[in-house]
């Protein structure tokens, strides 16, 4: 699968300090699922957001198709990577449309324009919120904000998708039907990066994992060749297990208690 995402050497420090983020590298491919996972304060969200164009290193860099990204215009980005962040909060009462419609923006003035409305109405209906077009999203649920903003992301229409802790606040079935639509994603050839605090679901879903621990890069590769029992008692200071699901053989992590 061809890198459309390459950091190498990322490093951030806090006030030209403390690195947050020491020599990270990592490529995000093509039609695969990238999970970044890791303890609180491990990096991840920096690291994300150095992906993102969004912080700023101090050392190394981040191309988009061999093209540093810091060279690219804005409206061009945006019409490249679409960038889902953890918190969605929407203080004027927008309607869930509305919010989902601001993720053609990027195609403004574009013969794009006519396909507005259907690839509106198509990412509401896989994000199961269409009934809720006409709601202010004010006055959804958390999981329902949540739902609308990947809705948001997906109308974005691009080739790369950011998602940082997309299903954090949702319930089981709409955390598994999320998780399916990303894999679908993927499937279609998207390049997705994902920062997960779920183990289970970076086994399950994720084709590649890079677990970070104090700002750098513990481990990267597959997803059971990076989530051992072992190297997740190290980072975490957690005693786990890991065993096969006795009816899908995908690993699962356990806790010792």
């Amino acid at each position: 699968m061809s890198v459309r995402l390459r950091g190498t050497g990322l490093t951030v420090r806090v006030g030209g300090g403390r690195a947050i983020l020491d020599d990270a590298s990592i490529d995000i491919r093509a039609g695969e699922i990238h999970a970044l996972v890791g303890p609180n304060g491990a990096g991840k969200s920096t690291l994300f957001g150095v992906l993102a164009g969004d912080v700023t290193t101090q050392s190394g860099e981040v191309t988009l198709d061999e093209t540093p990204i810091a060279d690219i215009r804005p409206q061009t980005l945006a019409r490249a990577r679409a960038v889902l962040l953890q918190e969605n909060a929407v203080s004027f009462p927008f309607t869930a449309e509305q919010v989902v419609r601001m993720g053609r923006a990027p195609w403004a003035r574009t013969e794009s324009v006519e396909q507005d409305d259907a690839i509106v109405a198509e990412a509401m209906e896989a994000t199961e919120v269409a009934s809720l077009a006409a709601r202010p999203v004010t006055s959804l649920s958390g999981g329902e904000r949540a739902r609308v903003a990947l809705a948001r992301v997906l109308a974005q229409s691009t080739g790369i998708l950011l998602l940082d802790e997309p299903t954090a606040a949702l319930d089981l079935k709409h955390h598994e039907d999320v998780m399916r639509l990303i894999r679908a994603q993927a499937d279609a050839g998207i390049a997705v990066a994902i920062v997960l605090h779920d183990l289970n679901a970076a086994l399950a879903h994720a084709d590649r994992v890079t677990l970070l621990a104090g700002g750098r890069v513990a481990a990267s590769g597959t997803a059971d060749e990076v989530l051992t029992a072992e190297r997740i008692e190290a980072v975490y200071g957690q005693p786990v297990d890991v065993f096969p699901h006795p009816l899908t053989g995908v690993p699962l992590v356990v806790a010792r208690r």
